[in-house]
């Protein structure tokens, strides 16, 4: 069996646009730079307490970034990413190139920092069914760690199995250490640190058949 697994936010669904349009909710004009610093204190959230749910790091990540840019934040508005998050949109090439690859013969896979329940919610705005979810919840980790890729493949084990994603630091490093095939959906044109890390690099989704198959 082949697979093709995805992380979500970022490379399926606009995560910045998300944070940056919730954050214009609670604190307009402030956006872009709330978005900047909550980049800065997610992944610290996430390793302090790596068992902690996803909303409950969105949270924290935003009242952190907010006390960083001294932007005031009332207690019941550190809710508005979890909130929101179920509507974050989908980026437009996702359904051609997703239905794609599925008739193909690939599976497809979503392996995701997120909570059971908001997954749930965001896979009604996907266009194309996915075969199996593998969430933080589920992984008891964050990535980078490599809980879901382990827990994914004692789960299904893959014959075939490619690693599609946008973020290098997430989800490229713990693949290449794995030794998986990787497509890299470098969509704000990163340079990474380390080049052997990369393998197949696509701007957006447009080609992922083929690039998928290549890897």
């Amino acid at each position: 069996m082949r697979w093709a697994t995805f992380d979500c936010f970022g490379t399926l669904i606009d995560w910045r646009h998300g944070i940056l349009t919730s954050a214009e909710l609670i604190a307009p004009g402030q956006g872009a730079r709330l978005l900047e610093a909550y980049n800065r204190h997610e992944h610290a959230v996430q390793t302090e307490s790596p068992g902690l749910r996803y909303r409950h790091v969105l949270a924290e990540a935003l009242r952190r970034a907010c006390a960083e840019e001294k932007v005031e934040l009332a207690a019941d508005d550190a809710s508005v990413l979890a909130a929101t998050l179920p509507y974050w949109p989908v980026f437009p090439e996702v359904g051609t190139e997703l239905s794609e690859l599925r008739a193909a013969g690939w599976r497809l896979a979503l392996l995701t920092n997120c909570d059971r329940d908001l997954i749930a919610e965001t896979r009604r705005r996907l266009p194309v069914p996915f075969d199996a979810v593998v969430t933080a919840e589920d992984a008891g980790a964050y990535k980078p760690a490599e809980a879901h890729f382990e827990l994914f493949r004692r789960s299904y084990e893959p014959e075939v199995w490619v690693h599609v994603a946008q973020s290098y630091f997430h989800d490229l490093v713990p693949a290449h250490r794995l030794g998986l095939p990787r497509v890299w959906i470098n969509r704000h044109g990163d340079r990474p640190s380390d080049p052997t890390v990369v393998q197949r690099v696509l701007p957006d989704l447009r080609g992922l058949l083929t690039a998928v198959e290549a890897a």
